[in-house]
């Protein structure tokens, strides 16, 4: 549990599998908005359904800021959105920010091929691992996405600046250099430039000190 109950806390779980952790993370870190970390443990079973994809109604991410509790990924990145402004989580131009919001959306709900046949695990690497065809479908919208912003808003982030939609994509990222997935050199410079970030660092620093929690999703399929 947190250790101060009066400060924001963001409750998170493992850094190792929990994509929608880091999402809600990589927010939280971009708004500059302080918070504490309470992981919540693989071993809770309902933690654990979550990140075998078993089940979608355990809440974490979750950020308590005062009285106010948010548990959806997206519902945070639009409340920190709100109170912190300056920080640009969203782009300034109307028509960027709707296409923004779309992307997002878009990855909040959908790519569920991805998910199941590439699960996040940052400590793996499986080279030449074999895609099924409906994850490389999947894979190749993605590319197609990130290929149109990176050309429409000039890089170096999807919408120029970093903010909402790189923190929902780079689980992704992570997923591509994990299975060994090939990209062409516009999405492979995007993707290093994801993970070169300080706050990415921290993230993946952290993951490799956690036990192996999850043996399911270790295994080479």
């Amino acid at each position: 549990m947190p250790k101060n109950t009066t400060a924001t806390v963001l409750s998170i779980t493992s850094k190792n599998y929990g994509s929608w952790s880091l999402r809600g993370w990589l927010l939280a870190k971009f708004s500059g908005l302080p918070f504490e970390e309470n992981i919540i443990s693989p071993d809770n079973p309902e933690v654990r359904a979550e990140m075998l994809l078993l089940s979608s109604s355990v809440m974490v991410p979750r950020l308590d800021h005062g009285k106010v509790a948010i548990w959806d990924t997206l519902a945070i990145a639009e409340y920190l959105n709100e109170i912190r402004p300056q920080a640009g989580l969203l782009p300034s131009d109307d028509i960027a920010r709707a296409h923004c919001r779309s992307i997002c959306g878009e990855m909040h709900s959908g790519f569920s091929a991805l998910r199941s046949s590439l699960p996040m695990n940052l400590k793996a690497h499986f080279p030449n691992f074999k895609v099924w065809s409906r994850a490389e479908t999947d894979i190749n919208h993605i590319i197609s996405i990130w290929k149109y912003c990176l050309a429409t808003y000039g890089g170096p982030f999807l919408f120029g600046e970093r903010g909402m939609a790189d923190a929902m994509y780079a689980p992704v990222v992570t997923r591509f250099l994990t299975y060994d997935v090939k990209l062409d050199p516009v999405c492979t410079a995007y993707c290093e430039r994801i993970m070169a970030m300080p706050e990415m660092q921290e993230w993946i620093a952290a993951a490799k000190l956690e036990p192996d929690d999850i043996d399911e999703l270790d295994v080479e399929f």
